[in-house]
């Protein structure tokens, strides 16, 4: 299974991005999806995550209301809608899969696949 994680760029604050992740060599849809992110210096951050079956996403307290995790298992692609962004949301960021429960979401070691990063840069 590969993940490819694309989208990112430099936008000014107060932008927007949509990120995508399309799985190559397995189904997403037996995958609960996750997003993190890392910035420069710092440790890798959970962003969010939605369950195979689209429900009810979960997100890092600091992006509700700015940020939507969806999935399109028709198209094997999750997406990450990122609005009102702000410079301490620059970072490198990476889609990943698991089938942990939703407890571990949060919890890198948890997701089996990871994505190769696409990079985000918020200008303020």
């Amino acid at each position: 299974v590969q993940l490819q994680a694309f989208g990112g760029g430099l936008v000014q604050a107060g932008g927007s991005l949509r990120l995508s992740c399309a799985i190559c060599g397995g189904t997403v849809r037996t995958y609960t999806m996750g997003w993190f992110r890392q910035a420069p210096g710092a440790e890798r951050e959970y962003v969010g995550a939605i369950g195979w079956s689209g429900g009810y996403p979960d997100y890092l307290d600091a992006v509700k209301g700015r940020f939507t995790i969806s999935r399109d298992n028709a198209k094997n692609t999750v997406y990450l809608q990122m609005n009102r962004l702000k410079p301490d949301d620059t970072a490198v960021y990476y889609c990943a899969a698991t089938r942990a429960v939703r407890s571990s979401w949060s919890n890198p070691p948890s997701h089996y696949y990871w994505g190769q990063g696409t990079e985000v840069t918020v200008s303020s």
